[in-house]
């Protein structure tokens, strides 16, 4: 037997004794050398298998070992026991994977459209000229809204909004723009525009800036150019023949601007009249002139590489004109130039006891909560006529510096002089000492603000009009797939009692108050059979229902939302499938 084993020219690998072979041959010339079927090195603490040789291995006595070599893997890998699990593994891995891919599908398609950027969280508009000044010189700048952006994150405020800054004469809060492409000397230069871009987006916010196509100043290059007849300018603006005789002017037709005077003027230049919606200084720009069109995509194009994220366009209605020049008829009513710039103060508006209620409806509204500068603290207009400006004296009031502290100039400048004076409130209301009263405005604010961003059923739920008169005013937001409701209660008339029993019959008797505008009440319960209102208080009233107000055929045509959407508490997530 050991003659017919030697010609099989084989090695064997062996486990004896406490040494471990896991399958290398660690030195080629020493070779395992045939036993004698009775060596005591024959037995169960010693089996050699043969590797090499052509004919087939016997596994028949070897079991499973660590670092076996592939020939005996293989061996067992076919046996049932171990192949047979392993497929069901496999499988199961394989229907695991497409169950995951397929819910993953499912769960993309049934979502709702995420809300945009501009619509995740508040805006806050700032006028640059008042908010902050850097250098002194009694005018804010852009720098000084960068040294101020911390205090704008305090705010919950997830995008920045700043107002015309470019080259401009100041006309009109420079609407009139000189320079589409430069920034106003008055706020700094490119570099320092750059610098806050950077900044901002530092702090996780976004930024939009004005635009202003419809026109630009009269002292504009295009302008110039087109009152000369230059090439391609020529028609840049809407000229057309007038009758000019000693110093007065007959126009084409009776249109009148938004200040109501002839929305015509003669120029001398190129003894033509040509067309202005707002003041002469303000020529309104051809839109239908294809160069005109690329220009202003070349601009807008140059603002969004210096990464801006987004633009207010102001003006837009009065962008084209009507081909003919029939005369129309007259309105005998106001119109109110560009935006919100030029309007009251909420505080010299209504009043310094209905800002609180205001900041309430504008974080409980459906859409984006927009705050003008200086509305978080309840500041007012200034009273002073007595102003060095060119501007519209009526429209400067609600631009006064923005009121930081209780230092000179409010904190806003450390100059000797503010290009306008600081409201004579300042020493009481501003950033500074509201910060460290627990019932000021700006406490409130940033409660508001921080409730709707954590709310989706203030960001993405129904808006329900439940009563609205002289008094009070009350709605509910609500989203399907929660059970709970917000009843928010203005009032803005004097002191009353509201019966809200009455109004909506299956609410609970008790209800938790989220918030108020009086902090006392904060966390406590009203009876709503009898709600007590102070004037100017706003209650945001929290209860938990199964039936929600648009379900309820009294308030179905009450019930409005922009974009249905439906929560699922099961898996924490929105869908559409309502």
């Amino acid at each position: 037997m050991a003659e017919e084993k030697s010609k099989r020219d084989c090695f064997g690998m062996s486990m004896k004794g406490c040494r471990t072979n896991n399958g290398f041959v660690q030195n080629e010339d020493v070779l395992e050398k045939d036993l004698d079927p009775g060596s005591p090195a024959d037995s169960a603490q010693h089996s050699t298998v043969g590797i090499l040789g052509p004919e087939e291995p016997d596994f028949k006595d070897v079991q499973p070992y660590a670092g076996m070599p592939k020939e005996v893997l293989f061996h067992f890998s076919s046996q049932a026991r171990y192949r047979v699990p392993r497929e069901i593994l496999f499988w199961l891995t394989v229907a695991s994977v497409l169950v995951l891919i397929g819910v993953t599908i499912a769960i993309i398609a049934v979502s709702p459209k995420c809300l945009d950027w501009w619509q995740a969280g508040p805006m806050y508009q700032i006028y640059p000229r008042s908010f902050k000044d850097s250098n002194e010189d009694g005018n804010g700048d852009l720098k000084g809204i960068q040294d101020k952006l911390d205090y704008i994150t305090t705010l919950n405020i997830k995008t920045v909004w700043i107002t015309s800054f470019y080259k401009s004469p100041l006309k009109d809060f420079r609407y009139g723009i000189e320079d589409f492409r430069e920034v106003d000397p008055i706020f700094g230069t490119m570099k320092d525009f750059e610098n806050l871009v950077a900044a901002i987006h530092d702090k996780d916010l976004k930024l939009i800036i004005d635009f202003i196509p419809n026109h630009t100043s009269d002292k504009h290059d295009w302008f110039q150019l087109s009152r000369n007849r230059t090439g391609k300018y020529t028609d840049y603006y809407i000229w057309h023949d007038c009758h000019h005789e000693n110093g007065t002017t007959t126009p084409p037709n009776n249109w009148v601007s938004v200040y109501g005077n002839s929305s015509w003027h003669f120029d001398e230049v190129r003894n033509q009249c040509y067309f202005h919606q707002f003041t002469k200084e303000q020529p309104d720009l051809n839109f239908r002139n294809p160069d005109v069109q690329e220009e202003i995509q070349e601009i807008i194009q140059f603002w969004l590489e210096k990464g801006v994220d987004g633009f207010s366009f102001e003006a837009v209605k009065f962008l084209l004109e009507a081909k003919h020049l029939r005369d129309e008829a007259q309105v005998n009513e106001t119109q109110i130039p560009i935006g919100g710039l030029d309007t009251a103060r909420l505080t010299s508006r209504l009043g310094k006891e209905y800002v609180n209620i205001m900041n309430m409806l504008l974080f409980t509204l459906p859409g984006t909560p927009i705050t003008y500068y200086g509305e978080e603290i309840g500041m007012g207009n200034i009273l002073s006529t007595n102003l060095n400006e060119s501007y519209n004296v009526d429209t400067l009031f609600s631009k006064s510096p923005m009121q930081w502290d209780n230092s000179s100039n409010a904190g806003f400048s450390e100059g000797s002089h503010t290009w306008l004076p600081t409201s004579s409130d300042y020493h009481s209301v501003n950033v500074e000492v509201q910060k460290t009263q627990p019932s000021s405005a700006l406490k409130l604010y940033q409660e508001l603000s921080l409730l709707h961003a954590n709310e989706l059923l203030l960001s993405r739920g129904w808006f329900c009009y439940v009563r609205t008169d002289n008094h009070s005013v009350v709605y509910a937001r609500e989203l399907d797939g929660l059970d709970t409701v917000f009843l928010v209660v203005l009032n803005f008339g004097e002191s009353s009692v509201l019966n809200l029993k009455k109004l909506i019959s299956n609410i609970p008797t008790r209800m938790r108050i989220r918030l108020s505008t009086n902090s006392a009440n904060k966390e406590s319960e009203v009876d709503t059979n009898a709600i007590t209102l102070a004037k100017g208080e706003g209650l945001i009233l929290e209860y938990n229902t199964k039936t929600l107000l648009h379900q309820q055929t009294d308030f179905r045509d009450r019930c409005f939302v922009s974009s249905r959407v439906c929560y699922s508490s099961v898996l924490n997530i929105l869908h559409s499938l309502c």
